[in-house]
């Protein structure tokens, strides 16, 4: 059963995106379990896997006390509806390990690995939203490059699980080239390097 619209109707609403720095609440608002007690990502598969799942929330509660902060969210009238991850490469362990998607050249590019739009806030563009305040986000911090690993799924329709590394088309109208191809799939389809250069 789809979720309720939360998204206004009949106006155009207010959209801005802040970085997660100083809020945690509201990370967790999006990415967090409903459930207590559930176990989830809470964006740290990327991070470091090894963390037990009962330490993630407190984690990446440090991670958005301290600059840069692990993200950015996007906003809808002042209320959190949407996370994407960037920092620098470097933040990534299993980036950095990664046997499937390739580190091109020694640049530590700043890297948007995962989006996350609640549901009821899906379908209006958030996703554009997010990848353009986070290549500001890293642009702020000093950024030479951003990368990000989407699926190719040739204009095909793409499920929220398999989504939540973005479309290659969603990248490319973001201004990201090609960069390679690399051997990592998600929900059975092919991701690619995407790269922006930003000086």
């Amino acid at each position: 059963m789809a979720a309720a619209s939360r998204y206004p109707t009949g106006r155009e609403p207010t959209i801005d995106v802040r970085p997660a720095l100083g809020r945690f609440d509201d990370f967790r608002v999006v990415v967090g379990t409903q459930r207590p007690g559930a176990r989830g990502c809470w964006c740290m598969a990327y991070r470091d896997s090894r963390v037990p799942g009962h330490e993630r929330p407190d984690r990446m509660r440090d991670e958005c006390a301290n600059d840069p902060g692990p993200g950015v969210l996007v906003y809808v009238d002042d209320i959190v509806a949407g996370w994407c991850s960037i920092a620098p490469r470097t933040s990534y362990r299993r980036l950095l390990n990664s046997r499937t998607i390739p580190i091109l050249d020694d640049r530590d590019a700043w890297i948007a690995v995962c989006f996350v739009v609640r549901a009821g806030y899906r379908k209006h563009g958030l996703m554009h939203r997010l990848l353009a305040g986070a290549v500001q986000h890293a642009r702020a911090h000093g950024a030479e490059v951003v990368e990000g690993y989407p699926v190719d799924a040739g204009g095909r329709r793409v499920d929220v699980i398999s989504g939540y590394v973005g479309t290659v088309e969603l990248f490319e109208r973001a201004g990201f080239q090609r960069a390679a191809p690399t051997t990592g799939r998600s929900g059975g389809q092919p991701r690619w390097v995407m790269r922006k250069t930003l000086r």
